[in-house]
């Protein structure tokens, strides 16, 4: 969905949380000036490194522990097949992903996991 789309379907007096989960994102300078501009915006950066708080990374990772890791495909079509059930499955009865860890958890094994990396980084 494009800015002015949203802008336009969503009322005026709402504010708009954007999610940005890409490194590049947090740091380009057009992005950091854009809120600016836009005074309902509120820009929340996950963490870098932290693809698994993104809920389409999730999707993503449980259709490949579930279902493409365990196949094998012979040609494209079949994968896409696959991946088509899969959703459709997924979609028939949808559940919401609900989080068993509260945020000041999950920041905090965030915060442990860069530590961590960074001495690695460093040795």
């Amino acid at each position: 969905m494009t800015w002015k789309l949203t802008d336009r379907q969503i009322p005026p007096d709402k504010p708009l949380h954007l999610i940005a989960d890409n490194y590049a994102t947090h740091k380009h300078p057009k992005v950091q000036r854009w809120p600016a501009c836009h005074r309902r915006v509120h820009m929340h950066f996950i963490p870098t490194s932290s693809s698994w708080l993104n809920l389409a990374e999730r999707l993503l990772w449980e259709l490949t522990d579930k279902r493409i890791r365990c196949g094998v495909f012979r040609r494209v079509p079949e994968l896409f097949k696959t991946i088509d059930e899969y959703i459709r499955h997924h979609n028939a009865s949808p559940k919401p992903f609900v989080w068993t860890k509260t945020a000041k958890d999950i920041l905090a094994k965030v915060s442990q996991v860069k530590q961590a990396f960074d001495k690695t980084r460093t040795a």
